[in-house]
């Protein structure tokens, strides 16, 4: 097998960045009127700037020459007045365009945001989350520099050369000529940079967002880093990713850095020879050429050379800018795994009737973790899910919220599928208490708001205190109005949990999922949320995972999960008398039996 591109390939990556350029466009179409304005101003602006030098060269000719010192301070005032308005039109059309730029990018920062909303679960999965924080920030930092910027500029600048090449020919066919001499080696230098600078940067913005996505990792996880004295390692991962950023950085900005000095070099070649002809022609007796045309043409020839050298120093920046696009317009192609079907249907009242009906489901292709599970839970009953670690048991609860979607078989909640249900509706339905409570950077307050956003200050701490939390919430600094730190790190594992469970009771469920709610507390402590536990699951269909088997013994319906399958189910007592598996479980944690596995 060879490693070549087939011509398609080759003209197919050559096209994308231009795609993803007319892409980005497109975001601009809502202001063509602004555009239109913005324009025209730019239009006159150049007309006013391409002026200039022909002024220039009007004033060496008619007030120099002649020593006239009234038409001398009447082009002085002519070339301020000129260079006055080419400044106020630029500010204008700068403003326009600085605040189209950024109502586009808002329009860009929304999409991407409420797109990454719609996205499955599954999708996050195979997702580092600080690459995905470094395309909202980074590749749109890039972006933004473009449109605000870079856009305008480019324009300017092309409107510039033709402007400019327009009032050259008119002035002088021959001296143009000369001028242009120069100007297909600077194309030349142009396209073959550019065609190393394209891939150069793209390296460069995948390299930094796979930094950012060890620093997400990094600060997240810096009480383990800590804990484990691991910062040398730490360090050591970071060096890696910072010199490999480097490195990108390095190669393409040499690259982008080569357009500047080459292009120099090239328009101060073009003036010496433009200066050189005209001189000799002039020399010469040549009738068209005076020392007011040389002058002219030489700044021409400037002013020619210089935006083409603006144009070149952009791609840097426009480098930067379409390859953060391509990595923006990845994830807003990305499709959700999970999505409504258009006849989707609203659940209203319900009663909480869950049934698995043959359900089997692998994360994996042909790699099940759950194999024809088939069970069913009654409205109001408590149904506790157990097994060893990795038996599936958290992915029933997943597949019972739509996370995934299953591979065979149905899940019905009060006789309807969940595939036929909206996934806002359905989700609406459903209240899950998890181990890790994660809670924002708001009051504690906000954090409970979180269950029902419509609630009142009333209903918040009523939840509050059938939670058992109300406690400890007066304890606080602030009370209900105590800010947060991210994660709520400022509170206790118990803390947290027993908010969790208040944004539950507020959210009032008709299902109710608790993932080993009290693993991660003291006896103590689990007592509190025990209770107010029991609180919740009143009158709810509730679904407990718990590897404390103490925690379950009540339940209605006690189902045993092992390797994907549904192996045993009943009370707590008739599973006792079955002496199989969960006997097995229940013994090893209170009579220190082994595990017979």
């Amino acid at each position: 097998m060879h490693n070549r591109l087939s011509v398609d390939q080759r003209a197919t990556q050559a096209r994308r960045p231009f795609k993803g350029f007319r892409r980005l466009l497109s975001y601009l179409k809502p202001f063509q009127f602004q555009l239109v304005v913005v324009f025209i101003f730019v239009l006159l602006a150049t007309a006013l700037n391409v002026a200039g030098p022909y002024l220039i060269g009007q004033t060496v000719d008619l007030a120099l020459t002649s020593k006239d010192y009234d038409q001398l301070v009447r082009m002085i005032l002519l070339l301020l007045s000129n260079y006055l308005l080419m400044w106020v039109f630029s500010v204008i059309y700068g403003r326009i365009m600085a605040n189209t730029a950024q109502k586009a990018m808002q329009g860009i920062r929304q999409a991407l945001f409420d797109h990454m909303q719609e996205l499955s679960i599954s999708y996050y999965d195979r997702q580092n989350a600080g690459d995905l924080l470094s395309r909202l920030t980074n590749d749109m930092d890039a972006i933004n520099a473009l449109l605000s910027q870079n856009l305008i500029a480019f324009v300017q600048s092309f409107t510039m050369v033709i402007g400019v090449l327009i009032m050259m020919f008119s002035l002088s066919y021959q001296l143009t000529l000369a001028a242009l001499i120069v100007i297909p080696l600077t194309f030349l230098a142009t396209g073959l940079i550019m065609k190393s600078s394209r891939p150069a940067f793209q390296k460069l913005q995948s390299s930094l967002g796979q930094m950012n996505g060890l620093l997400e990792e990094d600060l997240s996880g810096q009480r383990v880093v800590i804990a484990y004295g691991q910062q040398g390692r730490s360090l050591e991962d970071f060096e890696i990713y910072n010199q490999e950023v480097r490195a990108a950085g390095t190669r393409a900005n040499i690259l982008a850095g080569l357009m500047p000095p080459i292009t120099g070099i090239l328009n101060n070649l073009d003036v010496i020879v433009v200066v050189g002809i005209g001189a000799a022609l002039l020399i010469n007796g040549s009738d068209t050429i005076t020392v007011g045309l040389i002058t002219s043409f030489s700044e021409y020839t400037r002013r020619f050379g210089r935006p083409i050298m603006q144009i070149a120093n952009l791609f840097n920046s426009m480098m930067a800018a379409l390859a953060g696009a391509e990595r923006i317009f990845q994830v807003l192609d990305a499709k959700p795994e999970i999505e409504d079907k258009p006849d989707a249907i609203a659940l209203d009242e319900v009663k909480g009737e869950v049934r698995f009906e043959d359900v089997s489901f692998g994360y994996v292709e042909n790699q099940p973790i759950l194999k024809h599970v088939s069970l069913e839970a009654k409205p109001g009953k408590t149904v506790a899910l157990v097994g060893p670690t990795g038996a599936g048991k958290t992915t029933i609860i997943n597949l019972l919220s739509r996370f995934y979607d299953i591979d065979s078989g149905r899940i019905l909640i009060d006789g309807h599928d969940i595939r036929d249900i909206r996934q806002e509706d359905l989700r609406r339905k459903l209240g899950i208490v998890l181990q890790d409570t994660y809670l924002f950077s708001e009051s504690v307050m906000e954090n409970i708001r979180y269950g029902r956003l419509d609630a009142t200050e009333e209903e918040i701490i009523k939840a509050a205190k059938l939670a058992n939390a109300d406690g400890f919430i007066q304890r606080l600094p602030d009370g209900y109005h105590t800010e947060l730190s991210e994660g709520g790190t400022n509170l206790s594992e118990g803390q947290r949990q027993l908010l969790a469970i208040a944004r539950a009771i507020l959210a009032d469920p008709a299902i109710l999922i608790l993932d080993e709610a009290t693993s991660s507390v003291d006896t103590r402590t689990e007592v509190e949320i025990q209770a107010a536990l029991l609180k919740l699951m009143e009158g709810r269909t509730s679904f407990v995972i718990a590897h404390r088997l103490s925690t379950i013994r009540n339940a209605d319906q006690i189902l045993v999960i092992n390797d994907g399958e549904l192996i045993e189910r009943g009370t707590h007592e008739n599973l006792l008398d079955e002496k199989g598996f969960y006997y097995n479980l229940y013994t090893s944690q209170f009579k220190g039996l082994p595990m017979a596995i």
